[in-house]
């Protein structure tokens, strides 16, 4: 398999990850999230992490933040937002950003992490997005040439 392809997949996955957990959370598809605590349902997507599931120096930090309206659609629309654009190929450059900021946000609430007091699997994520953005990867299987041409893009070029 030519690399360009490794990347492209590796991209689209990455992608499913992110959109995986949105539906579930705006579904409540009996994986993560119960379907009486859905979203749509009128449960908080970030409630569930963020007050079982945070520990160390900031817990209560990030407990705090549980059920916070404005964190709960700052989040939800971040994982629509990756998911769609990993899978489409477009938008990278601001990808690598914004994943990276929530998956250290998550990380952060962590800390230090259960098995390794540094690095988990969101300290790895934010390198595949650093790669995927870094190598163009959205050019392959996706809409990477494409978007890389529209008006915005060429005037915005973190959103490429």
């Amino acid at each position: 398999m030519k690399l360009q392809n490794f990347l492209a997949l590796l991209r689209i996955l990455m992608g499913w990850i992110f959109l995986w957990a949105f539906l579930d959370k705006l579904l409540g598809l009996g994986f993560a999230t119960k379907t009486s605590n859905a979203w749509l349902a009128g449960g908080s997507p970030t409630s569930g992490f963020l007050k079982f599931a945070t520990s160390g120096p900031l817990k209560t930090t990030f407990e705090s933040l549980s059920g916070v309206v404005l964190v709960d659609w700052l989040f939800m629309v971040g994982l629509l937002f990756l998911g769609v654009s990993l899978i489409l190929g477009i938008g990278l450059r601001i990808v690598s950003y914004t994943g990276s900021l929530l998956l250290f946000l998550m990380w952060l609430s962590l800390f230090p992490t259960e098995n390794n007091p540094f690095l988990d699997d969101h300290i790895i994520y934010i390198l595949v997005l650093w790669v995927l953005s870094y190598s163009n990867a959205g050019n392959f299987w996706g809409l990477g040439n494409w978007w890389g041409k529209t008006s915005i893009a060429k005037s915005c070029p973190i959103l490429k």
